[in-house]
């Protein structure tokens, strides 16, 4: 999700941070399926696709993880809505341009629409918010917003008649309260416009991500591609409207840094989260809204000596346990 945010990292992304996603439909899948199909419903996993789903999951959930510790650096040299839309834009074409050497088709008009509107709301309106919102907005306060993602993700799924079952809203509910946990002795202080939007951004996300699954969209990676190619240049065009501007050259820690979101946090982490959209409940494809922060917080422990306090520890079982319980979690027959 990269939504939500740790209490030590102070970027401004989420998901990977709202760091981000995009549907990727299996490679010999129909170029178009029309919205509210059965094929458009994620369908139980068999037995091998299970070893995909897991490491699509460590994808998302360590990639996007580590992504704060890549975006406070991108921060460094680039200005938030203009480097988000240069990483995406970056990492589109990138896409976009292999896949059509490969010879993929280009998307249709119908397709394009599709990605816009997932793009707009997984990167514009989610990473978009939660940037706008941390200038104001505590990075506690942000985690557990962001942390609902999850719990919105399944409420807009029972307009497509989808519902959690019991083991599925113990594991949402045990994980929040491994956020709260998290986060408690952090600042928790926000403006009203701040909580206002980072609430929005998490609920575009979780919309974005549900609603992907009912859209027409194109086949495979081209879906990512076209979301990101979309989002990427309406971030573009906010930043320029916003009078952003450079300080001066980026340092070379700011381009490592936006290479490593660019490929990995990009090209690598919404691949995966695209897969898990189209495979898994959106419970499980959205639990990496309570993994992010977590993740964020080992590494730093790790990389940049901060300590894990008791509290932290048993956020760290809850948040563990409440994600488990999601995974295990059956689909609810209709």
């Amino acid at each position: 999700m990269l939504f939500s945010r740790p209490i030590r990292f102070q970027a401004t992304e989420p998901v990977g941070g709202i760091d981000h996603p995009t549907p990727v439909a299996p490679a010999d899948a129909a170029q178009e399926q029309p919205p509210n199909s059965e094929a458009a419903t994620p369908a139980a996993p068999g037995r091998h696709n299970w070893l995909f789903i897991g490491l699509a999951l460590l994808a998302v959930y360590v990639i996007w993880g580590s992504t704060y510790l890549a975006i406070r650096e991108t921060l460094v040299g680039f200005p938030p809505f203009l480097g988000a839309g240069l990483r995406f834009l970056i990492a589109g074409s990138i896409l976009y341009g292999f896949l059509r050497v490969r010879g993929a088709p280009n998307p249709n008009r119908r397709q394009w629409t599709g990605a816009a509107v997932v793009g707009g709301l997984l990167l514009v309106c989610g990473n978009g918010g939660v940037v706008f919102a941390e200038q104001s907005v505590a990075s506690g306060v942000a985690a557990l917003i962001v942390a609902s993602v999850p719990l919105w993700a399944v409420l807009f799924a029972r307009i497509w008649g989808r519902w959690p079952n019991g083991k599925e809203w113990i594991g949402l509910i045990v994980g929040f309260v491994g956020i709260i946990f998290l986060n408690l002795g952090g600042g928790l202080s926000a403006t009203p416009i701040g909580a206002v939007t980072i609430l929005l951004a998490a609920i575009c996300w979780a919309l974005g991500s549900v609603w992907s699954q009912h859209l027409t969209l194109p086949a495979g990676a081209m879906s990512s591609a076209a979301e990101m190619l979309v989002g990427g240049a309406a971030l573009l065009g906010l930043g320029l409207v916003l009078n952003e501007r450079f300080s001066g050259p980026p340092p070379p820690v700011a381009f490592w840094a936006l290479a490593y979101l660019v490929v990995f946090g990009s090209l690598v982490g919404f691949s995966a989260y695209g897969y898990l959209l189209k495979r898994v409940r959106p419970a499980l494809a959205t639990s990496n809204a309570y993994a992010n922060p977590l993740v964020a917080l080992l590494l730093g422990a790790a990389f940049a000596g901060e300590q894990i306090t008791a509290i932290e520890l048993l956020a760290l079982v809850f948040i563990l346990t409440g994600v488990v319980l999601v995974a295990l979690g059956r689909e609810k027959r209709r």
